[in-house]
């Protein structure tokens, strides 16, 4: 029920002020997932991190490692501290889209002990994505380090696959044999941790500090519960893979939901050893290993799906974490691709930076509406974005014929065709019926400004927004343009220069009939402008330009 009433206020003109009873307004937000509830944008950004490197290979050999972290700021002027456990802190100034590689010193890696403080500690005055690569001799893999804000309590544990010469005759005496681990890090809390099985095992940690659980068979551990955010990696140190060498295995595993999701597997992720791939099933009442059949490249089900092949382990991504952009930084020295996944009829959208994809091999996965396709990247940070869709991007690389990889990290899940959004746009038709002044000073006080369609490429994006906030009742509405006093010329209040304009016929009349302008909101006058004058009671259309991250 609108309630009416007079104003006087104290200008030239008695004005109506409408209270209307809901806020009317339209803001793009993309759906939240399970893990990011932190982040309106729904990204894998974030102001504070605690990283550790598991053993690779053995904590002995002799090569030491060369470890990496790497850090994309979306920000300006971000200063990024790193703690090294007992090794010193040092900081670092990045820029809006800068990325820059971090090595941690060499003793910070994990050994064999169970309780262990060997972490690294990232905070940052803005948000960032990190990005770890563990590296030693032959052996590499990489991880998507996610912010202490947004890990969970609950996980399920996956099988670990059937490796001939590593899980097959279980020993703790020889590195290659040992068995699987969970790597468990505490976030800012004490932590008490329970893992699930048929020996149940509780462990108590520090903030910031890292438990090792062994995988034993005959424990049947199934499930990681904590009573505060924790993150867990699933890991080998050395691995069996190809010609009877060995390498670390590693792969973040997601939060447990009860949600059915839908899993699709791009055939790049299997190519070469579709024979020897396989997806391991996880729910919170069983557990299953599944070969990877090329013909059925969609897994539905409560848990979450982590793919095997030698030498890699990768979580895959649920189709409801789809997102819209995302950051690829390739490793110097080895080959490094994004595997692009998108619906069949949305491939034109996909950008790498500025450009459309080349001339891409897509491929389809058979049964799904979906198709996939490998990018090898040239440049050392690529944006990958798309203008009207959702889409999975993996990043994967090669290390002779061993793959790694990780799901690419996410920037935005809202897309929009003007770029990478790091915050979205607002379009709000005010609340208050009032004056051209007034309503630009309405409009200043929510934060936002009275709307300018300077930029053409903008205005069929607003108008789209505008039609599903309005409703019959609204005729007319203020815009943030207005005559000059002094020159009788038309401006913008962005001081924008007035190029392209959308008067309605015989519009704009002389400075006699109006000095601001309105726009129509009546079903069939197209949005049109006419002026009028400033004193005329009507609501404003506010607005915010979307924050976009650098290309």
């Amino acid at each position: 029920m609108n309630e009416m009433m007079k104003v006087k206020l104290g200008s030239r003109c008695e004005r109506l002020v409408v209270m209307c009873p809901v806020l009317l307004h339209f803001l793009l937000l993309a759906a939240l997932n399970s893990d990011s509830a932190a982040d309106p944008q729904g990204n894998n950004a974030g102001l504070k991190f605690i990283v550790a490197f598991p053993e690779n290979i053995a904590h002995y050999y002799p090569i030491p490692p060369q470890n990496k972290i790497q850090i994309t700021a979306l920000h300006s002027n971000t200063q990024v501290t790193f703690k090294m456990f007992t090794y010193g802190t040092s900081t670092e100034t990045l820029s809006a889209g800068q990325s820059k590689e971090f090595l941690p010193d060499v003793k910070l890696e994990l050994k064999k002990e169970e309780i262990s403080s060997e972490t690294l500690t990232i905070t940052s005055t803005e948000k960032i994505i990190v990005h770890a690569t563990s590296l030693k001799h032959n052996s590499v893999q990489t991880a998507l380090v996610i912010p202490t804000d947004q890990l969970g309590k609950e996980y399920l544990v996956p099988p670990v696959p059937r490796i001939p010469g590593t899980n097959d005759n279980v020993t703790l005496d020889v590195t290659e044999r040992r068995p699987f681990r969970l790597v468990i890090i505490s976030g800012d809390q004490p932590t008490k941790v329970t893992v699930e099985g048929a020996e149940t095992r509780e462990v108590s940690l520090r903030p910031q500090q890292v438990a090792q659980i062994l995988l034993q068979e005959a424990a049947e551990l199934r499930a990681v519960r904590a009573d505060q955010p924790v993150a867990v990696l699933l890991t080998h140190s050395c691995a069996i893979r190809l010609n009877c060498t060995c390498g670390l295995l590693l792969t973040r595993l997601s939060p447990a939901t009860q949600e059915q999701l839908r899993f699709f597997i791009p055939p790049f992720l299997a190519k070469n050893a579709s024979g020897e791939t396989f997806l391991l099933l996880s729910k919170e009442d069983s557990t299953t290993i599944e070969a990877f059949d090329p013909n059925s490249p969609l897994v539905e089900t409560t848990g979450s799906v982590v793919l095997y092949r030698p030498g890699f382990l990768l979580t895959l991504i649920p189709e409801k974490d789809f997102a819209s952009c995302f950051v690829v930084s390739r490793i110097q020295g080895m080959q490094s691709f994004a595997v692009i996944m998108v619906h069949k009829d949305f491939t034109d959208g996909v950008r790498i930076r500025k450009d459309p994809l080349g001339s891409p091999d897509w491929q389809e996965l058979r049964g799904t509406e979906f198709v996939s396709t490998a990018v090898e990247l040239d440049l050392e940070t690529n944006v990958i974005w798309h203008t009207s869709s959702k889409m999975a991007v993996y990043f994967v690389g090669k290390h002779g014929t061993a793959l790694y990889g990780n799901p690419a990290p996410i920037v935005s899940r809202t897309p929009d065709f003007r770029g990478c959004v790091l915050a979205p746009e607002v379009v709000k038709i005010g609340e208050v019926v009032d004056g051209w002044r007034e309503s630009v000073k309405y409009c200043r006080d929510n934060d936002l400004q009275l709307v300018s369609f300077s930029r053409t490429v903008n205005v069929m994006q607003i108008h789209k927004e505008l039609v599903q906030v309005k409703n019959d009742s609204m005729r007319e509405a203020w815009i943030g343009m207005r005559r000059s006093s002094q020159t009788g010329e038309w401006y913008w209040l962005n001081n924008d220069p007035v190029t392209d304009t959308n008067w309605e016929e015989g519009e704009p009349g002389t400075e006699d009939d109006g000095q601001c302008a309105i726009m129509s909101l009546e079903s069939g006058k197209d949005f049109g402008w006419r002026d009028e004058d400033c004193c005329k009671a009507a609501l404003p259309v506010c607005y915010r330009r979307p924050v976009l991250f650098p290309l």
